[in-house]
Order: C-alpha cells, then structure tokens, then sequence
C-alpha cells in the first residue's frame, strides 16, 4: 500500500492591498502515513502552524508573536485513509486576524499537528502526531507533500545514584476525576547521602516556572553541569531537593486545591512529601523544609506557605504572578469592566521588554490560547490563562471552569472575579493576619523586578506595602526590588540553596 501523503495545494493570488502587500491563499489537506495509522485517533483537533521564524519547530512556537500564525479546528471520525482539507472557507479558531485566503508574501515554515492525547494538557504531548516542518517561500502557486509521519515520544527520564524519580497514584485526585491520576516528581539527593546510612535531611521543594516538569532535574545533574560541578563538593549543602511536576489537567496545577483541576494541594501535602520524605531520609517535621521558585514558581511556594504556614518554615519567591488581583498584572478584576481594553480606551499589555517597550497585548495573547483550546477558547487551551481560570474560578458548563472574562470580547464576569478573592495573597494575608501574621514570621524572602516583562512589579509593591502596615506582629518579610531588570533575572539554583543552608545553620 502507498504511502498516504499529506498533500498541501497553494493557490496563490495577487492582491494589491492599502499597503501595496501581496497576498495569497492558501489550501491544506493531510492525511496520516501509514506507518503511524495503528496509532491514530479519529477524534482531535487539527493544527497548521504557518511561521515567519526559521528557529525552531513551528509546533513549538504558542508564545504570541508576529512570527507565529496558527488555525485549527475540532475533527470527528476522521478517516485516516482520507485526506482532511483545510482552506479558506474552512471554519477555523485563529491566532491573528490573518486568513488563509490573503497571507502575505514571504518565507514561511508550515507544520501540521493532529492532538490526539487526552491525558496531558499540552499540544506536543506524547501521543500526538506531526508532519515535518516544511520550509516554502510563499510567491506563486506551490502544491507540497508532507504526510503526518511522526509520532511525540515520551520523554525520557533516567535515572542515577544521585537523581530519583517519584511516580505515585493519587488517591485524593484520583477520586475527583473517577480514574487514575498520577503525580511526578523528581528528587536530586545530597552527595554525601550514601556515605551516611543513618542521616536524615532537610528538604527542599523546587516550583518550575510555568508548566515546568520535574524532568527539569536531569538537566541539573547532567556531568559537566555547572549545578552538577558544585553539588558534588563539599561546598554544597547537604539538603535534598524535590524537583515537583507543574502538569495538570487544564495546564499548570499549581499545586493547590481547586474546584476544576482537584485537590492537588491535598495530594501534595497528604501524598506525595510523607511518600517522599519515608523514602528518602528527609527529618520530616516542618522545620525542616523550604520552598522555592520562579515566576509561577513564585506564586506557588508563597502560596504553599501561606496556605499551610505551620507545615513549611520558609519560601525563596522570585517575580511571583500576581499576588494581588487588584494589580492582576494590569487589571483590576475588582473594577475594571474588561480585561482587553484599558479605562483609557486602549489595548491592554501583557508582555513588554525591560526598557518598557511593549511586545503583546493581552487581548492577543488570549487569542493564542483560544486557539490552542479544544472549546476554541483558553478556558482548556493548557496556557497561563487556562491554568489561572482552573485555579482561581468555580466550575462552569461543559465540565470547563468558569471565565472571569469573555474570551472574545474580554468582559470581566463580576460574579466570578469575586469567586477569585480566596486566591488574592495580598487580600488573604491581610485578612488572616492576626492568626497567620505569627507564622509567618521568619518565613517570608521575596524578589521582584520593577520592570518585570509581564507587568508583575505593582502587585509585589502592593503586597510589600501591605505588609509594612501590618501590626501585631510586625512583618519581618524580606521584599526587595531590582531596578530596570526583567522577570526572573535574579533567579538562581545555587543561591537559593546557599540562602536556605544559611537559615537552616541560624536555627
């Protein structure tokens, strides 16, 4: 039997545009190779990613930016002997206002991408078929041939003296989503573990950015890794370090209980440290273990420590998401009456570079993540915005969370906005403060970027300013500012486990 080909057909015509701009449409069909037909599914959803950037993969490329174009749409029994055809009559979820009938002329690299996978939330899941990535220089009719021939392999995690791997059932999310719910997690030892049998460690839990795996740890201990060089010494600390998984069902998890994704902070708590911490010698009481992270890993292990103060003695937060919904980055979802357009009638950043520039708007990052969503909208899309809304919202229709803004037109859902208090920090703290301001004493070390690339510097200098008005006790939390540095930039593995080894030696 031959090879079933993807087959592109690129019938172009020239527009003269306002701006003297050729344009030119453009027709796809694709169809699965045989060699991969035993693992197709007839049931996804159906990507074309059209790049400007030569870099990388285009089916890595969900960041909004000018570079990047991506379509898809929903697909039933799809035949897989069958070519599907995509052109521009084609009712698509895109990621810009360009059609497929009028792409300007250029070089471009095209890509088709068949999610098939139910269990991860994102699109390069293992399980998911793709075409090669395509190099064409859009200036005439062009017919190509691209099968979707290759199949996202696992990736693999290997382990070895030093590096543990932690792959348990979770009872408690499990139990939420009627069926078996796994929670990873990987572990970096101390060096001197084997040579002392009897020794119990503290321990450190380590929050990615976002949606970072706990496959992260490998790249730590990789021979010839500055992180490796130094952790084998005598310099470094003897801690054990807990590297945990940021996958979800809607994206990140956050590591906290939710109405939509379960009961992660549960499973962390209850599961997955007194798992760890039996297994691996940690001492096992509260004052042995710290938590850390970058940007959502910030957000999370301040969360995690105000949450449960009396269970960790202290969190190294750096470029935290917003801690405060009044500063949710630009929006006040208290007050503003739409997320996309400012009071001043223009549309709202999201990212910006550090000299103030900005780089995307929020409305346009929405819009790449409605397009990434099998509900055509960010409410599953596995993004940053999914994750918040799964986090920070109650339950809606359709077993999706709720949105706190319309994902067209971004109109802020009072209602639901007002469901996203519990989460507010900045709001929580100062409500809890006669009974958590006590434990959290000692506990607090926070940093933050006064042009952080997302707009994240207001609500830290908010949160830092709350703080400073609170009494009985007095916050001795340690929040300090770089100026003109950008989100993360003081972020680094090896400080913070000298800061955490500091205290632990203070005790």
């Amino acid at each position: 039997m031959k090879k079933i080909l993807f087959v592109a057909t690129f019938y172009l015509f020239c527009i003269a545009t306002l701006t003297g701009q050729n344009t030119f449409s453009l027709q796809v069909g694709t169809a699965v190779s045989e060699e991969i037909q035993e693992q197709f599914k007839s049931n996804g959803r159906l990507f074309l990613f059209v790049s400007s950037s030569q870099s990388r993969e285009p089916r890595w490329s969900t960041w909004p930016n000018s570079s990047n174009k991506i379509f898809a749409l929903n697909v039933s029994d799809w035949n897989k002997k069958e070519a599907f055809v995509i052109d521009g009559n084609t009712k698509l979820t895109k990621s810009v206002e360009a059609n497929l009938d009028a792409l300007p002329e250029g070089k471009y690299t095209v890509q088709v991408l068949w999610d098939q996978d139910i269990n991860e939330s994102g699109i390069n899941a293992p399980g998911n078929l793709y075409s090669k990535a395509i190099s064409l220089e859009l200036n005439k009719s062009t017919t190509l041939q691209i099968p979707l021939e290759q199949l996202v392999q696992p990736t693999q995690f290997i382990e070895n003296e030093i590096l543990k791997l932690v792959d348990i059932k979770s009872d408690v999310v499990s139990k939420f989503w009627n069926k078996e719910m796994r929670i990873k997690a990987a572990v970096i030892l101390p060096s001197g573990y084997y040579k002392n049998p009897d020794k119990k460690y503290p321990i450190r839990y380590n929050i990615a950015g976002y949606g970072g795996r706990y496959t992260r740890a490998a790249r730590l201990t990789r021979e010839g890794s500055n992180f490796h060089k130094w952790w084998m010494t005598d310099e470094a600390p003897q801690i054990i370090n807990v590297f945990l998984d940021g996958e979800g069902p809607f994206g990140d998890c956050y590591q906290l209980d939710s109405d939509n994704s379960g009961p992660y902070g549960t499973a962390l708590i209850e599961e997955v440290i007194p798992y760890i911490e039996k297994k691996y010698r940690a001492i096992g009481i509260p004052e042995s273990r710290f938590l850390d992270g970058c940007s959502t890993g910030g957000w999370v292990s301040l969360a995690l420590q105000i949450f449960y103060p009396d269970f960790f003695n202290g969190c190294f937060s750096y470029s935290p998401d917003q801690v405060d919904f009044e500063n949710c980055q630009l929006i006040n979802i208290y007050k503003d009456e739409n997320a996309f357009i400012n009071e001043f009638g223009y549309l709202r950043p999201i990212v910006r570079n550090v000299d103030g520039e900005p780089r995307v708007s929020q409305k346009d990052f929405i819009q790449f993540e409605n397009v990434l969503g099998t509900s055509d909208t960010y409410l599953n899309s596995g993004g940053q915005f999914s994750a918040f809304t799964a986090l920070f919202s109650p339950k809606g229709e359709n077993g999706l969370p709720k949105p706190m803004f319309d994902p067209i037109s971004g109109v802020i859902d009072r209602e639901v906005a007002k469901h996203w208090e519990k989460y507010d920090l900045k709001l929580y703290v100062e409500n809890n403060w006669e009974t958590l301001g006590p434990k959290l004493q000692g506990k607090l070390w926070i940093w933050g970027a006064d042009m952080d690339n997302f707009y994240l510097n207001p609500a830290l200098r908010a949160f830092d300013e709350m703080l400073k008005n609170m009494d009985n006790p007095k916050s001795d939390a340690k929040i300090s500012f770089s100026a003109m540095a950008g989100h993360c930039s003081e972020y680094d593995q090896i400080e913070v486990l000298k800061m955490i080894s500091n205290k632990i030696k203070k005790k």
